[in-house]
């Protein structure tokens, strides 16, 4: 999702391609815009290409979703030129797509889409009795090492842009990380846990998303100061709730950050189509979402499934009905 070329040629928002034997995976690293180095490591990985267009994916419905109601709704035009800004929206664009690719490499280890990785072997587990009963813990150990060895991250000198990417990138892989829980599964007699396996899982990747959008209205606009104790430049931002004479404070980890103001997205630009003519709600949306522009009424017919029953054996029986459903649009 933060890749500089246009989606729309990537394989992973057309329809999923079966991989031939042998090694077509080499041809689907090569359809995918990656680095040498990137490249490299997908030829030796076969499922690498699969697993990253299914964190692109991923990645791309989740953000879409999660701004569904804002006026910039994580649509694909402007992309290449927003990314090129350290705005919010770039924040939240590097963050979600290292958070979809750690979830989406872990969820392919321990499901056996990898050859070099599998389940879960974290030392405080007992993850080969789980494996004895067909239990798989997702394998988050192995998809952050290999996700900082696939990114190249390093330390950037005095560039304070690359040091913002790198850090939302990492805010986005820890957000992953915090969702990871021990689920246990009891095996005895009547359901008692005379003896008990457990694993670790990730939660819901549409939970990772609403603690990254928690994150991005809660961001922390960032400047770069010289620290004199260590020699080095560093990120520093005001602190929050402070007064206006306060001291810069180092962000958090987990606060995404950027370095400019955002424009209103209420026009069309290159970083937006706009907001005219987006749906919206009246009691909730259409005020901010329509730019004090108004917004258009329309009412329309709809069919809906109704009175349903379940019938012996075994099918659900349902009623069609009508109702008047009122759109609202923006000027």
């Amino acid at each position: 999702l933060t890749g500089k070329e246009g989606l729309t040629h990537l394989p992973s928002l057309g329809p999923s391609t079966n991989p031939a034997q042998g090694k077509a995976h080499l041809k689907q690293c090569d359809l995918l815009k990656l680095s040498r180095k990137q490249k490299r490591l997908c030829q030796r990985e076969p499922g690498l290409a699969e697993t990253l267009r299914d964190a692109i994916r991923l990645s791309v419905m989740e953000c879409q979703d999660q701004f569904r109601n804002e006026r910039w709704n994580c649509s694909l035009d402007g992309r290449t030129s927003l990314l090129k800004r350290g705005l919010k929206e770039t924040a939240f664009l590097y963050a979600v797509s290292s958070a979809a690719l750690t979830h989406s490499l872990a969820r392919a280890c321990s499901a056996g889409r990898m050859e070099r990785c599998t389940c879960d072997d974290s030392p405080d587990l007992e993850n080969r009795k789980a494996w004895q009963w067909g239990v798989c813990g997702d394998n988050l150990k192995y998809s952050t090492k290999f996700l900082k060895k696939f990114l190249g991250q390093k330390k950037i000198g005095k560039d304070l842009r690359a040091k913002v990417d790198i850090h939302n990138t990492n805010v986005g892989i820890k957000a992953v990380k915090n969702g990871l829980k021990t689920t246990c599964k009891c095996h005895g007699v009547s359901g008692s846990c005379a003896v008990r396996t457990c694993w670790k899982q990730l939660s819901p990747f549409h939970e990772t998303g609403k603690i990254l959008k928690l994150r991005y209205d809660d961001a922390v606009k960032i400047f770069s100061a010289t620290n004199d104790a260590v020699g080095h430049s560093e990120l520093v931002g005001t602190q929050r709730h402070s007064h206006a004479h306060s001291r810069p404070a180092t962000p958090r980890p987990t606060d995404l950050v950027y370095v400019e103001d955002s424009p209103s997205f209420c026009r069309p630009s290159k970083y937006s189509l706009g907001t005219a003519g987006r749906t919206c709600s009246r009691e909730a949306s259409c005020d901010g979402l329509c730019c004090g522009r108004g917004y258009n009424t329309q009412s329309r017919m709809v069919t809906f499934s109704c009175h349903c029953q379940v019938q012996w054996c075994c099918y659900v029986e349902c009623q069609q009905c009508m109702q008047e459903e009122v759109i609202y649009s923006c000027k």
